[in-house]
């Protein structure tokens, strides 16, 4: 009787949402039992009309779900069920959502608004499924949410005489957060803050939080950028007992450590980097040999030598993954003392390092190569402007070192390309930005021979030490299995997105399928070739990378595709990315006769940094979208030329010729037709008139608005 009457109180003043719930859990609870809707009233205590006639409503909408089948003319019961499955909410624009099984076995299952309770987008969560109807896809309800993915969400405050609420953005969170008033922090109205959930029951349509962080001011870069940070959950600031962890370890090189160490400090040594850079990973070092060849060193920081497992410097560089470079700063891995200190091979500073050391003859073919521990002196920091003068004009500090580097390095990319890689070379956006942060012009930034000399000695220094530890060969005896390793891999372009690529391109004129013997990576190199300089570069370049798989991180080595290799890993910057800390740890454990490292863990831990650069890659691009916003706001009411960079069924996107800015003309602004989205071809199609804007077509449009807070520019077509 207790139950019952609780059920009755709290049926006083209940919304149709959460009646939905009630009456779920009763057929849930009574799988076996048959109802009619004057039996579910009466369990819920429900006595008046309007209440039993929403009963009704909820009763057949449950049916239409498939939630429940009707045995007799108004009598319920609970369809029967399929199997629970655990898995991911991928929610979509609508507000319903699939759910991936974690297990990856099976099909995802659809999961309607109402029947997602309050899980949201990434929670891991129980279904249970409905039985399948012919010709439907899976469907189910999520009965429970087993872990959420995140419990805090940036928004703005907004509030009332008696109230607050944290306004969130919907596609991160579908609900705002009810905030109490006693719980703001000091938050004012219209100002950026960082809110919590603190209870969320399946009968409350906006979830209980409290603010744990006013970022301040909406339009203030520095909250703006904070903001970005902490809608992908990445740290905005760092933890003040890891500072002081880190600024108490010695940077003073004992004359032990120096006897343990190959000394390089009398070869020639420097680094180039970009010229705002302060954490200098890498340096190169160059001796020509008694027999005629050239000893070329790739000097990496002995990041691993300071920083030691476990410790908490250790678990806050792990928990990152990365550095994050942002539009107008960079968030780093490890503390500052570390990243910009003690690990930086700043110049005519002794450094400790961990090398790979070729032997390289003029024509750029690998002779030998030793791996170890090194102690460096550099006589240089070259940015890469300084250094490409040096190889354009044959004049400045060090020339003869850099213009042989420049030669061997151009030899090795010859040999690399005649293996197979490809050639993707994306034009980069980069501001001009003043001291507030605000964005002066736009500028676009170019892979020069410096640049592209850096990058061939650190993929040489990658792919051998992924072969010391990989390859069967070098392992003791033929048939061993190599010991575990953290591969970087990308496996080979999915054949259905290519073909659709391929019949893309050749609406532009081009042809993307192999021809004869030709490799996918050969073809793709032809098509880049042809279409540079062209109005569609961008368009086709991007689409090109979209048909490739995405590298990631693990212990079973596919091999990398892109690049040609075999066998890859990340080994040469420690101070900004952990992968290469595992790999400088591994390596010297392995080169010591440690014993192979535990595979499970292993992955796991590859897993979890290739999930955190992704995430930091999505950061970055949403900085770089918010000072582009910012930046047009200064041209609103202004026309450009672009060339359409994307399609959806809701309108299309641009990129302006100009300056790469993106903005939408939304397909309700399209009124001389009504357009319909065609997915196959890239394009909209009007029904009546048939005019197309597809994918790669020039247009003219006007910038009609720049929404800072939805990081957002819309364009309005200038002719029809």
């Amino acid at each position: 009787m207790g139950g019952k009457k609780k059920t009755k109180k709290r049926s006083r003043g209940l919304k149709k949402n959460q009646i939905v719930g009630l009456v779920q859990g009763i057929f849930t609870n009574n799988p076996k039992h048959t109802y009619n809707y004057k039996q579910i009233s009466e369990l819920l205590g429900l006595k008046k009309m309007t209440l039993r006639q929403t009963i009704v409503e909820v009763l057949y909408e449950l049916l239409e779900s498939g939630f429940l089948t009707e045995v007799a003319k108004g009598k319920f019961k609970l369809l029967s069920r399929g199997a629970f499955v655990v898995g991911t909410v991928d929610a979509t624009s609508s507000g319903a959502a699939y759910i991936v099984p974690q297990d990856g076995i099976g099909d995802d299952v659809f999961v309607s608004q109402q029947n997602l309770r309050n899980a949201i987008n990434g929670d891991l969560v129980k279904v249970h499924t409905f039985a399948k109807r012919r010709r439907k896809s899976l469907e189910g309800e999520v009965v429970e949410v087993i872990e959420r993915k995140r419990n805090t969400f940036v928004g703005t405050v907004e509030i009332s005489k008696n109230f607050a609420f944290l306004v969130t953005d919907k596609k991160v969170m579908f609900k705002d957060l009810f905030i109490p008033m006693g719980k703001l922090k000091g938050a004012k109205h219209g100002q950026l803050a960082v809110g919590r959930i603190t209870d969320w029951d399946d009968y409350t349509k906006n979830p209980f939080g409290e603010i744990v962080d006013v970022l301040g001011d909406a339009g203030e870069n520095n909250a703006e950028i904070h903001a970005i940070l902490a809608e992908f959950n990445l740290p905005y600031e760092y933890p003040q007992k890891v500072i002081e962890a880190a600024e108490k370890i010695d940077e003073n090189i004992s004359n032990e450590e120096i006897k343990l160490r190959r000394d390089f400090r009398k070869v020639t040594t420097f680094t180039i980097d970009p010229k705002d850079a302060k954490d200098f990973d890498d340096a190169l070092s160059l001796q020509k040999l008694p027999n005629g060849n050239w000893e070329v060193g790739v000097h990496i920081a002995d990041v691993t030598h300071y920083v030691k497992p476990k410790t908490i410097i250790d678990k806050e560089g792990y928990e990152r993954g990365t550095s994050v470079y942002l539009v107008d700063r960079v968030v780093p891995m490890l503390p500052e003392s570390l990243s910009n200190g003690i690990c930086s091979l700043r110049p005519n500073e002794e450094k400790l390092c961990f090398s790979v050391v070729f032997e390289l003859d003029d024509q750029s073919n690998l002779i030998d190569t030793w791996y170890g521990k090194t102690i460096i002196f550099s006589d240089r920091r070259f940015t890469y402007e300084e250094a490409q003068e040096i190889i354009e004009t044959g004049e400045g500090d060090f020339k003869e070192e850099v213009l042989i580097l420049d030669k061997l390095a151009k030899g090795l990319r010859e040999q690399r390309f005649a293996n197979g890689a490809i050639s993707f070379e994306r034009i980069e956006v980069k501001f001009d930005i003043d001291k507030d942060g605000k964005p002066l012009s736009v500028f676009f930034k170019e892979s020069k021979d410096a640049n592209k000399l850096i990058e061939e000695f650190m993929l040489l220094a990658n792919k051998r030490v992924a072969e010391f530890i990989g390859k069967k060969e070098i392992s003791k005896g033929k048939g061993v299995k190599p010991k575990t390793f953290v591969y970087r891999v990308h496996d080979n372009p999915d054949p259905d997105k290519f073909e659709n690529f391929a019949r893309f391109v050749r609406k532009f004129g081009y042809e993307a399928m192999p021809m004869g013997e030709e490799r996918i990576s050969s073809s793709i190199n032809r098509l880049l070739k042809q279409v540079e300089g062209k109005k569609e570069q961008n368009i086709i370049e991007t689409l090109a990378i979209r048909t490739m798989a995405k590298a990631s991180y693990s212990t079973h080595n596919v091999g990398h595709y892109g690049l040609a290799f075999r066998h890859y890993s990340h080994f040469t910057s420690p101070i900004r990315r952990y992968p290469d800390m595992m790999v400088h740890r591994l390596l010297e454990s392995y080169m010591e006769g440690g014993r192979s490292a535990n595979v499970e863990k292993t992955e796991d831990q590859c897993k979890h940094c290739s999930m955190m650069e992704m995430t930091a890659a999505e950061a970055e691009r949403a900085s770089i979208k918010f000072k582009q916003v910012e930046f047009m706001k200064e041209h609103v009411g202004n026309e450009f030329s672009g060339v359409i960079s994307g399609v959806t069924e809701w309108g299309f996107y641009v990129e302006l010729d100009e300056n790469k800015c993106e903005g939408m003309v939304s397909i309700r602004n399209l009124d001389d037709d009504f357009y319909r989205f065609d997915e196959e071809n890239y394009c909209i199609v009007g029904r009546k008139f048939r005019k197309k804007y597809q994918l790669g077509d020039p247009v003219t449009v006007l910038v009609a608005k720049a929404n800072l807070i939805k990081k957002q520019l819309d364009f309005e077509l200038v002719s029809l």
